[in-house]
């Protein structure tokens, strides 16, 4: 489907992702590649509905009501049944298999390498691989730093509690973003973090936003589902990230760090249809200038200087003046 040029190896700063996203424009199309849908099929290791994933598959399936993809997907696999499923998928002849890497890695590339006339899109933790394995990761830091302003200026007992899945540079440096931008508008505030080592356990994140409270936290972050839900149950305030679950916890989401698939799923889309993909780093879509992340936040909970601040911070990002620092080392409690 697509043909593989020369690519330099990456390194994951900032600067040359940026670069990397320049060197991946699309070429245009014909009438007749912009018509003419791709094959597009997705493997998740949890539920659909999970919040990382449901942003891909929201994604995915906008793409597919345009008519620019046909698209399928398999939730719920084992780490163990990753490479069959990719290769089923390969053998079907999909165009584009979209998928998270995290716990495959070595066998993920392996697969792809097998298949060079299939483009691969994987959520990882390292560089693209030639021929064919590009990847993608949400780098929602700078969201996250504004929803860190908000709780920072709001928490009343200067403890805030946070709840992870797993300790890795994804998650790290979202929560390490958060606990920066808190930390600029309140110096005084402690930290209490935890990783339930799980992506979807709703019940055991739920009981560990539970110890935080009753250490005194009045603000969770709740980077798993059941965080959320411990803090409503006690009248406290959360904080979102991913999805904006607002709806669902109405006077308790305090201000959420949102991920838009869009702009990654888009760009490779239309590379593959231009017969142009190439395995780069699509990160840099998940920043906010590319529309991949947003900021929200209920002024109705926060105070009013605290949300004027976010958003004006929010426009220096925007604006290029001023850049959330990355840390992907282990966020520790601070007391």
């Amino acid at each position: 489907m697509f043909t593989v040029k020369p690519f330099s190896k990456v390194r994951r700063g900032l600067l040359a992702a940026a670069m990397t996203v320049t060197a991946v424009a699309a070429m245009p199309m014909s009438a007749a590649q912009a018509a003419d849908p791709i094959k597009v099929a997705a493997i998740y290791t949890v539920p659909v509905e999970q919040q990382w994933v449901s942003r891909i598959d929201k994604a995915l399936k906008a793409a597919e009501e345009r008519g620019d993809i046909t698209y399928t997907f398999s939730e719920n696999v084992a780490n163990t049944d990753y490479e069959r499923v990719m290769r089923e998928y390969a053998e079907q002849g999909m165009d584009l298999v979209v998928g998270e890497a995290f716990a495959v890695e070595r066998a993920a590339r392996k697969v792809a390498a097998e298949y060079p006339d299939t483009a691969f899109l994987m959520g990882s933790s390292f560089g693209p691989g030639k021929p064919n394995f590009a990847v993608f990761d949400n780098w929602i830091h700078e969201p996250s730093y504004l929803s860190g302003m908000i709780a920072g200026a709001t928490t009343e007992t200067n403890i805030i509690g946070m709840v992870g899945g797993y300790a890795i540079p994804e998650v790290n440096r979202l929560m390490h973003a958060f606990m920066d931008g808190a930390k600029s508008v309140n110096p005084d505030v402690k930290f209490l973090v935890t990783f339930i080592n799980s992506w979807y356990d709703p019940p055991k994140a739920k009981e560990a936003a539970f110890a935080m409270i009753d250490k005194g936290a009045d603000i969770m972050y709740a980077e798993r589902f059941g965080v959320s839900d411990a803090a409503k149950e006690k009248g406290l305030l959360a904080i979102g990230n991913v999805i904006d679950t607002s709806a669902d916890y109405p006077g308790t989401i305090l201000s959420s760090a949102l991920w838009h698939m869009e702009p990654t799923i888009d760009r490779a889309i239309g590379l593959v249809k231009s017969d142009s993909f190439e395995p780069a780093d699509f990160g840099p879509y998940s920043f906010m200038s590319y529309g991949g992340g947003s900021f929200i936040v209920d002024e109705s909970l926060a105070p009013t200087d605290a949300v004027a601040a976010a958003k004006e911070k929010e426009q220096e990002i925007l604006d290029g003046l001023f850049r959330v620092n990355v840390n992907d080392s282990e966020p520790k409690s601070t007391m």
